[in-house]
């Protein structure tokens, strides 16, 4: 069978990990966008620092002009820039446009769910299809040709559902059991012999006396 392939990782982490102020921004964008982990975040920043290096490239002339002119055409087709962007415009390009391009923005902002993270739950369990066909990862970026081709793979009702959802009775939490009342089983109603006085013992005969 051979050696298996080795999976490369597809996002670059940040150079400055610890810095408050970057942590606070990439959670508020986390939580803004419904994302699962700060993975599918640095895979948009990865993917920004990626085009940014490719234009300072062309500038300088280090590469043909025509990979310039295919960057752009690339995120014209995803919606990420508007048709006639220059090399400066895509210098300025910020993570919120490739994040806004995601499956699961587009299916939100439709108003196809009542929530980001209703919207991530829908595309995961197979309600949304492009083109007729069903779509199941919530990072899939968007053409602006497939934008319009989004709708549900099979109806659902997000009302029902939500209220199923705000009625559902509250689970235990790990290491408190709930123990259910124990039930007592009436007792047996007493014999007429556990009911009956005890009887009277007649007194010994004196030793000597006449029977």
């Amino acid at each position: 069978m051979g050696d298996p392939k080795r999976i490369r990782r597809k996002y670059e982490k940040t150079k400055m990990m610890w810095n408050k102020e970057r942590i606070e921004r990439e959670h508020g964008l986390r939580d803004h966008y419904g994302l699962s982990n700060m993975h599918e975040l640095w895979k948009a920043t990865t993917e920004i620092g990626k085009i940014r290096r490719n234009v300072r490239e062309v500038r300088a002339g280090r590469v043909e002009p025509s990979v310039g002119s295919n960057i752009i055409a690339r995120l014209v087709r995803y919606g990420v820039v508007k048709s006639g962007a220059t090399l400066d415009d895509l210098l300025v390009v910020s993570p919120e446009a490739i994040l806004d391009r995601r499956l699961q923005s587009i299916v939100f902002k439709k108003g196809m769910s009542k929530s980001i993270k209703q919207a991530r739950q829908l595309i995961v369990h197979g309600f949304v299809a492009i083109d007729g066909r069903r779509a199941d990862a919530p990072g899939y970026l968007v053409t602006r040709d497939e934008e319009g081709k989004i709708d549900y793979y099979k109806r659902i009702n997000l009302d029902h559902q939500a209220k199923q959802g705000a009625t559902a009775a509250p689970q235990p939490s790990a290491g408190h059991a709930v123990h259910a009342p124990t039930a007592h089983a009436p007792s047996a109603p007493a014999s007429p012999q556990q009911h009956a006085a005890p009887e009277a013992k007649s007194p010994a005969p004196a030793a000597g006396s006449e029977a």
